[in-house]
This record gives C-alpha cells, sequence and structure tokens, in this order.
C-alpha cells in the first residue's frame, strides 16, 4: 500500500504503462533506519593471500559440452578457477575509490578463510602448507589489511578457520588460529568489530569442514566460538550463521551436501548471535552452468520484476529465524551480488545496477542494517575492476547511494511494475529528503510529480550491456590524477518529472521539510 497522503495514484497513462504517482516528500513517514555502513564489501581472503579465485570468462575456453557436476569443492576445478597473486591493498586508486564510499564494513572472509593457516611470522615460512590446511596468511599480509581499513574509513568483519586442523581430539572448533590473529591484530593497533565463525555453514562440506560435519558439530563449534569470544575480545560481534543456498532460490546444486539452517541454529547448545545474518545470490553464474538446470538466470531477466523481488522472497524465509534466534538483534546480508561463482559476464556492465540498487532499496525498508556487495574489486560482480581498478557502473550507483542516502528510511509505496520508488532522509541536509527512481521498463518511460523544487542524477548507458556509465547525459570517469569527477546533478522545477527506460535515478530535495528528517546532522 502506498503512504497515506504521501503517495497518490493519478490514473493509468494511454500507453498502458503504470500508473503515475504524486509524491509529497514532506509526508513520507519514517520506516525504519540503516547502519550508516548500511552500503558495504567483501575483500576475499583468497584476494589477501594468493590463491585459485574465480577465472575471468575471457581467459575461460570454450567448452563443446557441459558435463553435470556431480560434486563440487571450492577452488578445485581449472575450468572455473585460476591462481592470483595477493590484491595490492595499498594501490593508490583502490584506496582512493573504496574510500569515496565510506565509511563501510570491510569483510575479509569467503570460503578460502574456512581453512587458511595463520602464520606468525612477518613473511612465509619454507615448506608444505600445515597439515589440516589449504592456505597460509602471514603478518605482513594481515597488518596490509588493517591498513587498508584504517585508510578507507572501514570497520573490520572476518571469520576465521574450521577444518582441521584447528580442531581437537573430539573433532571441536579450538581458538588455535583465532587466539593468535586477534592477538596480533591488537597488537598493530587494529580492531576486529565482527566476526562469524565461518564462511557459509550451510555448504559445510564443500568449504574445507571436516567429513561428517553436521548441525551437532555445529552448535558446539559456535558455543566454543562465544565462550572464546567472551574470554578474549568481548566487544567484538558474533554475527552468524550466514547462510546461503535457502529460501526457494536455487544457488546449489541437489548432489552437494546441504545442511539447513532451522537444523543448525535449532540444535542444542543454541547458538547465539549479536548479529544475524545470511548470504544471498539470485542465481548461479554461467561459469558454474554445469551444476545443474534451472540455477542460472538470463541478460532477459535482468530487469523482470521476478528477478528484482526474488531477494524479498529470501528475507521472508530468514525473517522468521532471525525472530526466533536472534530477537532483537540487527540482521546483515554478508554476502551478496548478481551471481554465485564470481557473477555473470554482465555483472559488470550496466545491466546489473538495476538490481544492486534495487536489492538495498527494498531490503533497507525490510529492516536490513547492512548489506555487503561481493567483491569490492574481484571477479565480475566486483565494483571495480580486477586488473586496474576502474570503477564499473555499480560503483558510480555506489558512490550516488553513499552522497545520498542517509540512514532514515522512508515509505515510498510499494514498487510497481516498471517504476521503483525509494526514499531516505538526504545524507547531510536536515528535513531533506532523497528519492531513488528506477525504471526497469525496456520501453516505457514512468513519471511522477514532484511539488518540490529537486536535483536530479540519472545514471544511464548507450547499451544495457555497456561497461560504462553517464551521469545525467555525461560519461563517468576519473580525471588524469584519478580523482573523481564533480558529481553535479541537474536542478528539477516542481511538477511533472519522467524517467526514461532503463535508467536509475536519485532526486535530491533538500527543501522536503520532513519532519522525520529534521535532525539529520550527517
Amino acid at each position: 500500500m502506498y503512504a497515506s497522503m504521501a503517495v497518490t495514484a493519478l490514473g493509468l497513462a494511454a500507453s498502458g504503462q503504470a500508473a503515475a504517482a504524486t509524491i509529497t516528500p514532506s509526508a513520507l513517514p519514517q520506516l525504519t533506519t540503516i547502519d550508516e555502513r548500511f552500503q558495504s564489501y567483501n575483500v576475499e581472503m583468497a584476494e589477501v593471500i594468493g590463491g585459485n579465485f574465480w577465472k575471468p570468462y575471457a581467459a575461460r575456453k570454450p567448452k563443446t559440452a557441459t558435463k553435470p557436476i556431480t560434486s563440487f569443492e571450492i577452488g578445485k576445478d581449472p575450468t572455473m578457477f585460476e591462481k592470483r597473486a595477493p590484491v595490492d591493498l595499498t594501490n593508490a586508486r583502490l584506496r582512493k575509490l573504496a574510500a569515496a564510499l565510506g565509511p563501510a564494513y570491510v569483510r575479509v572472509s569467503g570460503t578460502w578463510a574456512n581453512s587458511v593457516f595463520f602464520q606468525d611470522t612477518d613473511a612465509r615460512a619454507g615448506g608444505p602448507t600445515p597439515s589440516g590446511y589449504q592456505s597460509v596468511l602471514t603478518r605482513s599480509q594481515w597488518a596490509g589489511v588493517i591498513a587498508f581499513t584504517r585508510a578507507v574509513d572501514a570497520k573490520l568483519v572476518t571469520s576465521f578457520a574450521i577444518s582441521s586442523g584447528v580442531r581437537d581430539a573430539e573433532g571441536i572448533w579450538t581458538p588455535a588460529q583465532a587466539k593468535p590473529l586477534v592477538a596480533y591484530t591488537k597488537s598493530i593497533g587494529g580492531t576486529i568489530t565482527a566476526a562469524e565463525l565461518f564462511n557459509e555453514p550451510t555448504i559445510a562440506a564443500s568449504g574445507g569442514a571436516p567429513d561428517g560435519y553436521n548441525a551437532a558439530t555445529y552448535a558446539r563449534d559456535e558455543a566454543a566460538f562465544r565462550t572464546f569470544v567472551q574470554a578474549s575480545e568481548p566487544d567484538m560481534l558474533v554475527v552468524g550463521p550466514g547462510s546461503v543456498g535457502e529460501g526457494g532460490v536455487m544457488v546449489v546444486p541437489p548432489t552437494m551436501p546441504m545442511l539447513h539452517s532451522a537444523d543448525l541454529l535449532g540444535t542444542d547448545p543454541k547458538a547465539k548471535f549479536d548479529v544475524f545474518s545470511y548470504h544471498y545470490y539470485g542465481a548461479v553464474s554461467k561459469r558454474c552452468e554445469a551444476m545443474g538446470q534451472g540455477l542460472g538466470t538470463t541478460q532477459a531477466a535482468a530487469l523482470s520484476e521476478k528477478w528484482l523481488s526474488q531477494t524479498d522472497g529470501v528475507f521472508d524465509f530468514y525473517k522468521p529465524l532471525h525472530a526466533q534466534y536472534g530477537p532483537g538483534t540487527p540482521i546483515w546480508i554478508t554476502e551478496t551480488a548478481d551471481a554465485a561463482c564470481g557473477g555473470n559476464p554482465w555483472g559488470s556492465t550496466f545491466l546489473d545496477t538495476f538490481r544492486y540498487v534495487d536489492q538495498m532499496g527494498r531490503l533497507a525498508k525490510r529492516g536490513v542494517k547492512a548489506i555487503f556487495h561481493n567483491t569490492l574489486a574481484s571477479s565480475e560482480y566486483g565494483l571495480l575492476d580486477q586488473s586496474d581498478f576502474r570503477p564499473r557502473p555499480n560503483y558510480w550507483a555506489a558512490l550516488l547511494w553513499r552522497r545520498l542516502m542517509g540512514a532514515v528510511v522512508l515509505d515510498a509505496g510499494s514498487p510497481r511494475e516498471g517504476l521503483h520508488l525509494y526514499a531516505q532522509c538526504l545524507r547531510g541536509h536536515p528535513g531533506g529528503v532523497a528519492l531513488l527512481a528506477i525504471n526497469n521498463s525496456r520501453t516505457d518511460p514512468g513519471e511522477i510529480t514532484l511539488p518540490s523544487a529537486s536535483v536530479r542524477y540519472t545514471l544511464s548507458a548507450p547499451t544495457l550491456q555497456s561497461a560504462s556509465v553517464m551521469l545525467n547525459g555525461q560519461p563517468l570517469k576519473l580525471d588524469p590524477n584519478d580523482d573523481l569527477p564533480e558529481i553535479n546533478g541537474r536542478a528539477a522545477a516542481t511538477g511533472p518529472i519522467q524517467f526514461a527506460p532503463a535508467t536509475v535515478t536519485f532526486l535530491a530535495i533538500p527543501g522536503a521539510a520532513n519532519p522525520a528528517c529534521a535532525a539529520i546532522k550527517g
């Protein structure tokens, strides 16, 4: 339902497009608030240490036949993965662009973190990786993570090893790796703000957990982890479960061993979290198409109502679990992108920007406090190109969100087919309102009427699968010194405002005089 007295349908246009609406920014009621670091991102542990990560599509050899996958272990299949050197977190361009999205959370985790050995020395020792682990993290690499978080105004979220190397004689998790990593972090002045025990326990068997891992093992592990945190790092938030592959959206092949969140959380001793988390992917990428039919998606579906609304369905799956096992705690999505397995080829284009901003608008309204995009700068789903860290279309949308969308979420009505509207208090302007208008129709314009003057920021592209994007018709790109361009809006008078097909528009309304936004400072 539309907010009473704030959003009024005006009638169907002659073309048959969705009803136009009058939006009264001063009357939009408050729904909820989000974290100041709502828009956050992941830097995968595989990037920090170097290792096998998703192979770019350009480097993959065409296949003559697709053989169904009957088993799957992250990092092993050479058709999907390639060896990467550690990411350069000191890169000036990377830091400059990440800082422009701050404040944020940065999550350094992923499946590779489940089996990483923290070598408490500055350089990699010779010899093989210790038994029970698959890779090595050095002090200098971790110090680079801490320095990066400081440089870009990010708080660190991470996870720990849970492979056989950290387990006692009964097979229960011990802090043998977490303890020295936390101690070293503190010794160099760093802080781990929050941590999940490990990445994606619902597919533990594919992510480095010991054979036979089940809900009972998970319950004992989480209890041991909570005991460690309370004794050694009581200010660190315990986040979990970080599940994936549930809620009616198939991103896990039927042959993959699967645990279920209801069992993980319902088994004694029951896990206790300070933040409830889950992961969301609407599909697997073309890279993983051999996982099975029905797990992928297409370019044609990228603007569809079904595709964009799937995130609501998965939220609805986890909402009762959150209410039962984490009542009163914030809910975070600690990993999400257009598709699992590194993203689709069009994940790096303007075509995915509609999902990116629509998902944030939807879930902010539903009460999700923070969303961690996967990734900042790796694979096709990265906000930045992994080879040179240049901004992709989603980055420019993220920058506009960061500059305009504040922490108070307002009700601009339910998404309507062809034109999705979201509203939040305007950042830095007491009483101001920011509107996000997403025209996901490929053919029909959309329209609203505003009784207030506004400043318009419209993102468009020459083609939907363009790697570049324009702001109010002008290309967005870095200057020769890698500085961001001036992000200037275009004044819009009161009255009708039209939105061309397949465009994303932010409207800043500093004079809205919305009482829910009156106390806004930052």
